[in-house]
């Protein structure tokens, strides 16, 4: 009998935490939003001016970057390359160019591995910063992952190594790197382009000149349309600078 009222107790519990679960405090959802508020990824910077920022993701590449660099110097835009560490050792000179031309430099990896848990994230980053420093004197702030794929770990890792972790805005993908076709690159752009943007190319795309020739209708066209160009550094920069002045931004 003892073990009959046991078993009945036992189940009658059960059957309590079941239709009146103990209250907890919900978890945080880590969407879009949760890490914007938190200052740690950037898709975009919305504001009133008519500013957007460029970045080149994969470079550099001996060709299609020094083309890139001519027409970003021909229209007076300031770019962001998210530059690899093994292709930086074998084209130096080009990051040098960059700099000297007023462009930014980001991290984007040493060998471009998509970050998994059981890869070496801060032996990626740190490779790349040295090759970077090494050439140019300058030391990086900001990191893209391969894939625009992150997680707590490598935002954390990031974060340690002194770095914000910076994406693109979701309707400025030109998916360059599949070579669409020039036409739907320049659209993806111009159709939708809106101010604070963070616009994803790629100056590394083996076989392919479609990033140049769309660059070649794009960039002429923002500059006619009134945008300014400026490195996502800038951008973000301006965003905390209509903070303190209690201007709107978004």
């Amino acid at each position: 009998m003892g073990f009959r009222w046991t078993k009945l107790t036992l189940t009658a519990s059960v059957l309590s935490l079941l239709l009146y679960p103990i209250e907890t405090a919900a978890a945080p959802k880590k969407d879009r939003a949760y890490y914007e508020n938190r200052g740690e990824v950037v898709w975009e910077v919305p504001t009133e001016e008519k500013i957007i920022a460029l970045t080149f993701d994969d470079g550099p590449h001996p060709e299609h970057t020094a083309l890139i660099l001519d027409l970003l110097k021909q229209y007076d835009a300031k770019a962001t390359f998210f530059v690899v560490g093994n292709k930086v050792a074998r084209f130096p000179e080009l990051l040098k160019r960059e700099v000297a031309e007023g462009h930014e430099l980001a991290n984007h990896t040493y060998t471009h591995a998509y970050l998994s848990r059981n890869l070496n994230i801060k032996k990626e980053i740190n490779q790349t910063e040295e090759l970077i420093y090494g050439i140019t004197g300058q030391k990086c702030h900001l990191f893209r992952p391969p894939g625009g794929i992150f997680n707590e770990r490598l935002i954390a890792v990031a974060k340690e190594e002194g770095y914000k972790v910076v994406l693109w805005s979701w309707h400025q993908d030109t998916k360059d790197w599949s070579s669409p076709g020039t036409r739907r690159i320049v659209d993806r752009v111009l159709k939708n382009v809106r101010n604070g943007d963070i616009v994803l190319f790629h100056d590394h795309v083996e076989g392919s000149m479609q990033t140049v020739q769309a660059l070649e209708t794009i960039l002429p066209e923002l500059r006619r349309r009134g945008y300014r160009m400026v490195t996502v550094s800038e951008l973000i920069q301006h965003k905390k600078s209509n903070l303190l002045l209690g201007k709107p931004h978004s």
